[in-house]
């Protein structure tokens, strides 16, 4: 697996439509699967796409309305957990 890098919007929209707690399910994410030297995680000022919210960029790629159930299953997929 490559590294990951993972970005995580934090304007105030984003931030109170979810990522608060996406935020805190990645790092437990990382945590659990020993993940520490495999991804990057970093916040991010708005991106100007409150509408699409709450939004993750995860290797360039644009998720949006994420929540914990797409972020696990997308997670899953690119670091291929069982």
């Amino acid at each position: 697996m490559s590294k990951l890098n993972i970005t995580v919007c934090m304007g105030s929209s984003c931030f109170a439509r979810g990522n608060a707690s996406n935020l805190e399910f990645i790092e437990n994410y990382i945590k659990e699967n020993g993940l520490e030297a495999d991804i990057d995680l970093a916040g991010s000022r708005c991106e100007g796409k409150c509408v699409t919210g709450p939004n993750v960029i995860i290797n360039g790629i644009e998720y949006t309305e994420v929540d914990e159930k797409k972020l696990k299953q997308t997670l899953d997929e690119l670091v291929k957990v069982k």
